[in-house]
This record gives structure tokens, C-alpha cells and sequence, in this order.
């Protein structure tokens, strides 16, 4: 339906529109004598999922001056209406508060998004390797061509992850670092001599660099189970300068208003310096270029000096210091890195040190004595009893009630911890992590174990705050239509059924997680993640109807019209060019100009990568084996279908 079919519309006041969005609203007076104020922009004809549960379902809201100033019924919101009022109808389309992750690396990916060559979504290795090679043909030296999780073999086709030799055949030259996870990166022959790996290289702590029969590195890097190998080989690489990086963090603030987010908690992360890494999110923020609203966290960067970090940072910045669009949040989820477990289950659980409690007390003293709040990384249910004991011992003196702490993951937390949390008045904070990494975790500790992981549904009856996340860019997508997926359906991006019906959520509920629940991980509750009079105008319109649409249509869900503050900050179709426009991804060479971000399922061509299913490509092919991938990186005519088929003499893979 055309948004401009109606009297006053979008399309015959866009020029008002940009004007009032950015304006102050003045004052009328109503029928009833009483102070009214005029709307800048009215949303008509949409169906509203408001999360209020006093107003659940109006036909339309008024917005000024970056607030809902009205929901409820069409006729009383048009009394709003003034001469320069925009008015946008929505088509019948379905409508929800903007989305709140609340477990990201935004900052951190935003300086390198535009480096990347993102495989989030794809669904064939053969697809994923012709991206490869694409790439590589354009990407000029020194750089690299790099992939940076948000994927999973297991939601491959093909059940696999390429191999060194068809990436070297793909990019003799040029290097190529593939992140899986935080479990493995794979690095090409021209990689390995970028970062300078050989011989007489030592493994580091917690990791391993497999190595040939005469002990020459083969470009398998594998966290066993310390991630800080992947870490440190990654920043070996290049980096934008600062007004690349500016340019790359807009496309990926725009990436996520594409999908619906207009709030992300930034988690710190691994090589994210304060304030020196903060300098390009900051610059944006003081330019009025934010198109999300960012809470963030300090996560400490030296081992055995995080005491001196956090009282150094304490000195510098208070928690909530900022505005709504930018503003700080406290501590972690690295609080000291004796305390830190990691989420690779495809080995075992690490053991904690024996100095995890007395590294991690004076820590947590000094931020519940400034009244911080922080949030601590736990994958493992061991190291939420450890930290507890800890968090209960400081809170016989500094009690923490009020304070917003929380645990980040907990997907193999007790009901007892549970408990405790919520005792101590404490949140948690979940993430879609085993949607990627389900199959390994059943491998390792079977199914029943695995069936709650994390325990969603007595986390919520104990009374515990609970807010979703992704903990994108690397473990996870950062599409948070996918972490729905997950609460709404129990199942990997594989298929695998992981939980009981017990354990899943409806869908509204799931919406909460992502909305109003996560406002209290940034201190904001009543502030925003709701459609509701005196909140913040931040508001999605999709492409499809999510509360209706059949389950596994709900990871492909889009935004069609994001609103921030009432501003549009994305929208496209009958809304395209509302939002004001990007400049071009830089560099020139960037993926981000071929293959924007996240793939679309209903943008591939089906038919040619449907091979791989049905030729049972996971047990083998009875003419090439696992050899479809291989196959695209060779000299053959890929680009023309029939040519490719032909060239390479296989029907099973036409079928």
C-alpha cells in the first residue's frame, strides 16, 4: 500500500518532514481548553505491538520533538495534526518499539566493518567461496580479505568450513584470515608470511598453531580454549585510517537500522582501548551522525593490572555521564581475566585459577563502593558459583541491590545460581551463541544437557531481570531477527531442535527481551522499548508481520522504516530516501559496496546451491566428494550457470 495515499502525507510534505524532524514542537490548544501539543509526524494504518500493556494495540502515534506525544485510536491522533505536521501511512504493516541488543561490539566492529566480508546468512560454502574469491580479485595489496564470524559451519550446506588448499587456490597472493567463531581461524599461505607465523614460532598460552609433519605452520590457528591467539593474530592486520573508520562505523549503524536496532550496550571488547579507541564513536556523537543510541561498558585490557584500570576510569567517567544517544555504563564483561571462561564448546570447559577470588574481590569492591554497575562474561555454571561467592561476600558490606549488575551468557547456569542472582538483585543477559554453536555442545554433552542452555523460562519465573543480545560481531550475527528466531523456535541455524517447549518463549515475549527488558541493563527503564506516551520515538516498521508470519520466516525479517527519535535513520521501498543518504563505503575495495552485510536467504539463487543438500554433500558426493567449493575456485565458468554445470559434468549437483 502507498504510504502517500492519504491527505497531508509523507509524499506531499517531505520537505516539512525534514524540517520538523529536526524542530521543536509548539503548543495548541485543544477542544477542551487544555494544552496540546503538535505533532510533528503522525504513523497511521499500521498494527502497533506497543509492549504497554494498558494501550497494546492503537492505530496510530503521535511523535514531536523526538517523543511519542500520542497512541491510540487514528481520530484522536489527527486532532494533533497541525498545518506542518507530516503524516505517514503505514500500509497495515506491523509496528514495534525499536530493538535494544544488549550485548554487542559495535565500536569495536564498527572501525573494521567495512574490511569485512561478512558470511552471515549464507547458507552454501559454495556461495561463501565465490564471495571469497570476488573479493580477493579486488582487494589491492597490502590489505587482507578477512571474514570475521557471525557464522557457522553448521549452517553451510555443506556442513563444513572450506579448506586450506581451496582458500590457497583462491588467493595465492593475497592474505585471507576466516574467523570461525572463537573456536578456529584459518589463514592462507600469504597470510601466514603477513603476520609473520613460521617454524620457530611458538604456540601461545591457550592456543595452537597446528603445524605439518615438518612442523611448518599450516595456517590452522586453534583457541584450546583462550581465544587471544585469534585475538592477537587478527591485529596483526591492517587498519582504516581515521576517516575510513568514521565511514565504516556509519555503514554499520546504518547495517543495524536496516535490521531494526535503534539501541545497542556495547560490551568492551578484547584490544578496545579507553578512550583511545572510543575517539571515532565520539567524534560521530559531537558531529550528530549516531543513528543508534550507544550505553557503553570498560572492559579491561591487562592482565593483572585491572584493579589499576578501573580505579584510573573510575576517575575519568561515571556511569550514566552522557546523553541519551551516547552514555556510560559501567564495567565489563571482561572484570579480570583470571575470571574469564570461554564459549568453545568444542573442547572442555576451562578451570578458573585458584587466584580467580582474590583477583576478582578488590574489583568488584571498588565498583560497587563507586556504584558501577558491571557485567561479567560466564559461559559455565562453575564460574557463576565462583563469582557469586565473591558478589556475596562484597555485599554483606556494600550491599549491591540497585546497582544493575548482571552476568552476560549463563548458558549452563544452575537453578541455585539463579537464585542467588536474583537475591542479590542481579540481571542476566542472554545471547544466541548456541544457535551457532548447538551441535557442538550436544556433541560434547548430549542433548538432555542441552535442552537448557540457557534456562530462559526459570531465569524469568525467578524474578531475574532478563535481556537478549547477540555478542556480535564474531561468536554470533549481529541480526538480532535471528536471536529471535532462536527464542521463538529452540533451533541452531542447522536445524537442530535444541529445547523443550518449556524453554521457549511466545512471541511476544521474545520482542520484550529485545525491547523493554533490556532497558534495565542500561539503567533506562521508562525511557524508551516501548510505543508509549513520554517515550523515546524510537520505532520499526517491518517488512513482514512478525507476530504471524511462520517460524522460520522470522530470521529473515527486515525493517522497511526505522525511526530514531522520530528521525528516519533507514527506510526503503516506499520509504526509500527518507533517511538521509551514506556517502559510498570506503575504501573503494571494501565488500561492503558488492556484498553489503548481512545475505538475504530470498536474494540467493536457490537452484544453484542447492546442490549441496541434495547430493548428501555432509556424508559425500559419489562423483566429487566434498570437492562443490573447490570446484568455484577453479578456472571454470561459475558466473553462467549452464556453463558451470556443464564444464564440471555432475548432475547431481543440478538436482
Amino acid at each position: 500500500m502507498n504510504p502517500t495515499r492519504r491527505q497531508t502525507t509523507l509524499g506531499g510534505a517531505a520537505g516539512a518532514l525534514s524540517t520538523l524532524l529536526g524542530g521543536r514542537a509548539a503548543a495548541q490548544t485543544s477542544t477542551t481548553g487544555q494544552a496540546a501539543m503538535t505533532a510533528d509526524l503522525l504513523l497511521v494504518n499500521g498494527r502497533f505491538s506497543t509492549l504497554d500493556r494498558r494501550n497494546p494495540d492503537p492505530q496510530a502515534a503521535a511523535i514531536s520533538d523526538g517523543r511519542f506525544i500520542g497512541v491510540g485510536a487514528e481520530q484522536d491522533m489527527r486532532a494533533l495534526a497541525g498545518p506542518t505536521t507530516a503524516i505517514v501511512d503505514l500500509g497495515g504493516r506491523r509496528v514495534i518499539p525499536g530493538l535494544i541488543d544488549s550485548h554487542m561490539h559495535i565500536i569495536r566492529g564498527g572501525l573494521n566493518y567495512n574490511m569485512e566480508l561478512r558470511w552471515d546468512g549464507v547458507r552454501s560454502l559454495a556461495q561463501a567461496m565465490e564471495m571469497l574469491k570476488r573479493q580477493v580479485a579486488v582487494t589491492p595489496p597490502p590489505q587482507w580479505v578477512r571474514v570475521i564470524g557471525g557464522f557457522t559451519e553448521h549452517q553451510f550446506a555443506e556442513k563444513r568450513l572450506p579448506t586450506l588448499d581451496e582458500i590457497n587456490v583462491i588467493a595465492p597472493e593475497t592474505p585471507v584470515f576466516i574467523l570461525h567463531l572463537y573456536d578456529r581461524a584459518l589463514l592462507n599461505a600469504a597470510a601466514l608470511r603477513a603476520v609473520g607465523y613460521g617454524k620457530e614460532t611458538p604456540d601461545p598460552p591457550g592456543g595452537e598453531i597446528q603445524r605439518d609433519a615438518n612442523g611448518n605452520p599450516t595456517g590452522l590457528l586453534i583457541a584450546k580454549p583462550n581465544a587471544n591467539i585469534l585475538y592477537a593474530t587478527l591485529a596483526k592486520g591492517p587498519k582504516l585510517p581515521p576517516e575510513y573508520q568514521l565511514n565504516s562505523t556509519r555503514h554499520f549503524m546504518r547495517e543495524m537500522n536496516r535490521l531494526g536496532v535503534t539501541s545497542i550496550i556495547d560490551a568492551g571488547g578484547g584490544f578496545q582501548n579507553y578512550p583511545d579507541d572510543y575517539a571515532i564513536i565520539e567524534k560521530l556523537h559531537a558531529a550528530g551522525e549516531l543513528t543508534l543510541r550507544l550505553a557503553y561498558n570498560l572492559f579491561t585490557q591487562k592482565p593483572k593490572e585491572e584493579l589499576a584500570d578501573f580505579a584510573g576510569w573510575a576517575n575519568q567517567v561515571k556511569p550514566g555521564q552522557g546523553d541519551d544517544l551516547y552514555r556510560h555504563n559501567g564495567a565489563g564483561e571482561m572484570l579480570v581475566y583470571s575470571a574469564a571462561d570461554f564459549e568453545d564448546f568444542r573442547v572442555e570447559r576451562p578451570d578458573m585459577p585458584s587466584t580467580t577470588e582474590g583477583d576478582l574481590e578488590p574489583v568488584v569492591r571498588l565498583l560497587a563502593e563507586n556504584r558501577w554497575p558491571w557485567r561479567l562474561h560466564a559461559t559455565y555454571d562453575e564460574t557463576i558459583t565462583r563469582a557469586l561467592d565473591v558478589f556475596e561476600k562484597v555485599n554483606r558490606d556494600t550491599p549491591l541491590q540497585g546497582l544493575h549488575w548482571f552476568f552476560d551468557h549463563c548458558e549452563t547456569i544452575s537453578d541455585r545460581n539463579i537464585d542467588r542472582i536474583a537475591a542479590l538483585g542481579g540481571g542476566i543477559a542472554v545471547q544466541h551463541r548456541m544457535m551457532f554453536q548447538g551441535e557442538d555442545f550436544v556433541e560434547r554433552y548430549g542433548a538432555r544437557a542441552a535442552e537448557r542452555t540457557p534456562p530462559i523460562a526459570r531465569m524469568l519465573e525467578a524474578g531475574v531481570p532478563v535481556g537478549a543480545g547477540t555478542d556480535a560481531t564474531r561468536v554470533a550475527s549481529y541480526n538480532p531477527w535471528v536471536s529471535l528466531a532462536w527464542l521463538v523456535t529452540g533451533k541452531t541455524l542447522g536445524g537442530l531442535r535444541l529445547y523443550p517447549q518449556r524453554n521457549l518463549l511466545d512471541r511476544e515475549s521474545a520482542l520484550r527481551l529485545w525491547t523493554q527488558a533490556n532497558t534495565w541493563f542500561s539503567t533506562e527503564e521508562g525511557k524508551k522499548g516501548q510505543i508509549k506516551t513520554g517515550q523515546l520515538a524510537d520505532l520499526v516498521v517491518l517488512d513482514r508481520d512478525y507476530m504471524t508470519v511462520p517460524e522460520d520466516e522470522i530470521q529473515d525479517i527486515e525493517s522497511v522504516l526505522t525511526l530514531l527519535g522520530g528521525k528516519p535513520v533507514h527506510g526503503t521501498g516506499d520509504y526509500a530516501g527518507l533517511a538521509p543518504p551514506l556517502p559510498p563505503a570506503m575504501p573503494d575495495w571494501s565488500p561492503v559496496r558488492t556484498f553489503g552485510g548481512y545475505q538475504k536467504r530470498a536474494g540467493m539463487d536457490d537452484r544453484k546451491y542447492a546442490f549441496a543438500a541434495a547430493c548428501g554433500c555432509a556424508s559425500a558426493c559419489g562423483v566429487h566428494g566434498h570437492a562443490h567449493a573447490s570446484a568455484l575456485a577453479a578456472t571454470v565458468p561459475v558466473r553462467d550457470e549452464g556453463s558451470f554445470w556443464g564444464a564440471l559434468g555432475c548432475s547431481c549437483w543440478a538436482f
